[in-house]
């Protein structure tokens, strides 16, 4: 005992050491066991929701086939589930503030369960949009869901790698839904589809229902109904005709149709913007736009808007290329987009890492010089250009995405204080809906003109198609260009943002 007592007294240092070493690992930012739960299952269904919006998109042939409908119908399908999206997720700022975790989380699954379920057993094609729509609803809600508890329960220390988490989901999960889809129809009919994902939805039901705890606090307020009624309008507006012009370049319908409702939700739109900016004087706004004080999230989202459309655009654009000038089958096209999805996965936990570590810029800059870098390496493709080729410019494009994407939802929500979390989750979903909607629409529009014009000077349908691909990813590139200038000057927020720069 004595020559203990000794020996410690003899060496002060050693025992401040220690103590210093043990007070630090105490003081170490972590998740609770109970919050590392929630936060696992709501990635999980999460994950299963996601999965499902892109499952669809080879099915469609086979829907046609089947139902006794024609493209433009069959479209309808696609358009009615981002037409809800858009919808939807405005409204979810309102109801995450409203209502517990535990029951946004059974609310989604429910509807989401309910849609795949009447997808599953519909005896024809307008149930199956009904479904699709119900479906909707529910994937709405789920991720600002995910966002919200994320970024109220985990430190901002850590953030970084369970953003990447949150990374994983949104990028394998709608790059294996094709190849899932195209591995079903190969041998199952359509209704599989929903059959495979039923049970699944089910099983995470049933689980969150045991298990989800409440892990935010609410606040019993009214929701406005002239704001939801705007809000309707002004983004399903902008969405549907972004969509209707993303047709055939806008010749798919009537252009009175096209231009109604761009006007119709441009003018809503800002009707809505007003009403908000009057509601969040007294804190009652439906989308609280003081988010945009803020301009580290203001240029994130910017920069996930110009991402997004870039991103979304390609997704349809490769695949047409793949298919109809390389002449590739359906699933063979999505196993070869299948590497770029995964690797976005694999890289997305060490990009959180990454940013925990040194902040946002020096991920985002590579990352979006080496987007634009492959787009415009892809301005350059024909009828005779390799797969291979092909195939290295998306997983290089892939790996660029994932090391905008996580540190751009890290920054932007933390850069918003914690009462406005959930405002800051919905207008980042809008702005997905309403940036991939747009991204689609464009390039789909320039590349069918450009086929068209290059068809009446007398070139062959492949080389007229391949020349409306390179003018569609020019443009593309173009916009990319704005994402690589806007990349040097994202920064890393401040742990706690200041209460009083966003008071009214």
């Amino acid at each position: 005992m004595t020559e203990n007592t000794s020996s410690a007294l003899q060496s002060p240092s050693l025992a401040s050491a220690g103590g210093s070493a043990a007070a630090e690992r105490a003081a170490a930012p972590r998740i609770a066991p109970r919050d590392q739960r929630v936060i696992w299952l709501l990635l999980a269904a999460t994950f299963v929701v996601i999965l499902n919006e892109t499952i669809m998109s080879v099915a469609i042939p086979k829907l046609m086939d089947d139902l006794h409908v024609d493209a433009l119908a069959a479209q309808w399908l696609s358009t009615a589930f981002m037409l809800t999206m858009a919808v939807v997720i405005p409204i979810t700022g309102f109801l995450l503030q409203r209502y517990t975790t535990r029951q946004v989380f059974i609310a989604a699954m429910s509807l989401f369960s309910l849609g795949t379920l009447t997808a599953a057993v519909s005896p024809g094609f307008g149930l199956l949009v009904v479904a699709r729509v119900i479906q909707a609803s529910g994937t709405a809600i789920m991720l600002p869901l995910l966002m919200t508890t994320l970024m109220t329960l985990v430190p901002p220390a850590l953030r970084g790698r369970t953003m990447g988490n949150v990374s994983i989901v949104i990028s394998v999960a709608p790059a294996v839904g094709p190849t899932i889809s195209g591995i079903i129809l190969n041998s199952l009919p359509w209704r599989w589809i929903f059959l495979i994902v039923l049970p699944i939805a089910l099983v995470m039901l049933l689980i969150g229902v045991k298990f989800v705890e409440n892990v935010t606090e609410t606040r019993k307020s009214r929701i406005d109904v002239l704001s939801v009624i705007l809000s309707a309008f002004g983004f399903g507006g902008l969405v549907y005709g972004l969509s209707l012009s993303g047709a055939s370049g806008g010749a798919g319908g009537s252009p009175l149709l096209l231009w109604g409702s761009l006007a119709v939700g441009v003018l809503a739109l800002a009707a809505f913007i007003l009403r908000q900016l009057a509601l969040q004087r007294h804190d009652r706004a439906l989308l609280d736009l003081r988010t945009f004080r803020s301009p580290i999230f203001t240029l994130s989202i910017a920069l996930m808007a110009i991402s997004t459309a870039a991103l979304f655009g390609v997704i349809i654009v490769l695949p047409l290329y793949l298919q109809h000038v390389l002449h590739l089958d359906v699933l063979a096209t999505g196993l070869l987009l299948l590497p770029g999805g995964l690797l976005m996965g694999l890289v997305a936990p060490f990009v959180g890492r990454l940013y925990d570590r040194f902040g946002p810029r020096p991920l985002v800059v590579p990352g979006s010089i080496l987007v634009s870098l492959v787009l415009w390496a892809l301005t350059m493709v024909s009828e005779t250009t390799p797969v291979f080729l092909v195939l290295i410019a998306h997983v290089t494009m892939s790996l660029g995405l994932a090391l905008m994407f996580t540190p751009l939802f890290t920054a932007g929500l933390g850069a918003v204080p914690p009462h406005l979390y959930s405002h800051g989750s919905a207008i980042l979903g809008t702005i997905q809906q309403v940036g991939g909607a747009a991204g689609t629409a464009l390039l789909v529009a320039i590349l069918s003109l450009q086929t068209a014009s290059l068809t009446a000077g007398g070139a062959s349908l492949d080389a007229a198609t391949a020349g409306g691909v390179r003018a569609a990813l020019f443009a593309a590139a173009v916009i990319s260009l704005f994402a690589v200038a806007g990349s040097f000057f994202m920064r890393k927020p401040e742990d706690a943002p200041s209460e009083v720069a966003f008071a009214h």
